[in-house]
């Protein structure tokens, strides 16, 4: 059997001690699936002394991450500290500097500086490994990465964050609001004290623009990434789209176009008849469409110490697996020096239509209004339908346009004409609607 691979584990919050784990109460049967052990031989955390359920007492402690990925005699330097600046950046840096592989959780380090990494990484001729930092315990990177070599990829998209599913899950499924369900979720823990960066869409745009990179082969580009959260998803608006036939999710899609590459993140209505709508909680799913496959689906947890722990592990196994000398292949799928300048594409036609709900005064010509404020942007429409609202109030009345394919532009400049008339009561809410062939 080959000599131990040695690892070292900087970060020991609930993904890092599950990883420990897995590593010491799976240590004989790993080493005879990878052909050699793998040993943790050094670990950096805040707190040396804290009960983490695991005997870490044989790895040497590192105060400093930093210390320990230049200084470890270390194989494998494995980051779980979180966070796209240091010290996360310099210790991933510091060891593929030195020519140790390295495995990383880390979607925003990757967003930010992914493409340097992997220059480096490929200068050194080691890997960078990063299952984990997308869509959880699903092995999407490895599949576009190797499996689907011989594809030309035409669109990527999914449920990426776990904590906005389930809370818009939750809200169809119990009828509460978007704050009694998020108050849910940070009681079991699916949602941060502070969730902004989930419920606003940040993380995962993080993980779309790492899926774009790999799908059409372009330096990673996280900030031309069109974004719109949930905090403005109502009771009223999960209702509407139920009586529609359709459920709301928050999707991220990256898609090839004639012009470029659009990347968008935002609240969808989806068709409950398609596989994205029955994907509900926690679970995560990503869906590519390719020219020879054809569509491939994968859903399974997308967060969790468990389900992050178990992608990690993937990561360490397939280095493990490696012999010296073995030439490894590039970071994103194309070596780093030859990707593509992302070219953000032309605004277009959205060929799903737009749902639209607009609270107005009741009173006489408001229909006649709206649909020809519509008309007058070019705007066609599937239907238009008026609702009681929520509280009975007779003085206002909830309208539902639902339009045909039209451009974006055309529907918020629609949205503000009917604004300036006066009598548009609340914030107009516009989600786009999408029929995924599955």
């Amino acid at each position: 059997m080959a000599d131990a691979l040695r690892i070292g584990i900087a970060g020991l919050g609930t993904v890092g001690a599950s990883l420990a784990r897995i590593l010491m109460s799976r240590h004989n049967k790993l080493a005879d699936i990878c052909g050699r052990p793998i040993d943790i031989v050094a670990v950096s955390a805040r707190d040396p002394g804290k009960d983490r359920g695991v005997d870490l007492s044989g790895a040497q402690f590192y105060a400093d991450p930093v210390e320990m990925a230049r200084d470890a005699e270390i194989d494998v330097f494995v980051e779980l500290i979180g966070g796209e600046g240091d010290p996360a950046l310099a210790s991933v840096r510091a060891a593929l500097q030195r020519g140790c592989h390295a495995v990383t959780a880390n979607k925003a380090l990757l967003a930010r500086h992914g493409v340097d990494l992997a220059s480096i990484a490929e200068e050194r001729g080691v890997l960078l490994n990063f299952e984990a930092a997308v869509a959880g315990g699903i092995p999407v990177i490895k599949a576009m990465r190797e499996s689907l070599t011989g594809n030309s990829i035409s669109r990527v998209f999914g449920i990426l964050n776990g904590t906005c599913n389930y809370i818009l899950t939750e809200m169809e499924r119990a009828g509460m609001s978007f704050e009694e369900c998020l108050k849910e979720a940070q009681r079991l823990g699916y949602a941060e004290a502070d969730p902004t960066f989930d419920v606003e869409g940040n993380d995962t745009a993080h993980k779309l623009a790492l899926l774009t990179s790999i799908a059409f082969g372009t330096r990673i580009a996280p900030d031309d990434i069109y974004l719109e959260g949930i905090s403005n998803i109502s009771i009223e608006d999960i209702r509407a789209a139920d009586d529609l036939g359709f459920r709301i999710k928050l999707l991220g899609v990256a898609q090839r176009t004639d012009s470029g590459i659009e990347q968008r993140v935002h609240p969808t209505m989806v068709p409950k008849n398609s596989v994205i709508a029955q994907v509900d909680g926690v679970t995560n799913a990503v869906a590519i469409d390719a020219d020879v496959l054809g569509e491939l689906m994968m859903s399974g947890p997308g967060a969790g110490g468990d389900a992050t722990a178990s992608a990690v592990m993937g990561d360490i196994a397939d280095i493990a697996k490696s012999r010296p000398g073995h030439q490894h292949g590039p970071v994103l799928g194309r070596p780093a020096v030859h990707l593509d300048p992302y070219v953000r594409a032309r605004m277009r036609s959205h060929e799903g239509g737009y749902f639209i709900r607009l609270t107005v005064e009741d009173k006489t010509g408001v229909f006649a209004s709206l649909a020809k404020h519509m008309s007058d942007n070019g705007i066609s429409l599937e239907s238009i339908v008026q609702r009681p609202t929520q509280n009975g109030n007779g003085d206002k009345k909830t309208v539902i346009l639902v339009t045909h394919a039209t451009m974006e532009a055309s529907v918020r400049q629609a949205v503000e004409s009917i604004s300036s008339d006066g009598y548009l009561i609340d914030k107009p809410q516009v989600i786009r609607i999408e029929r995924p062939e599955s």
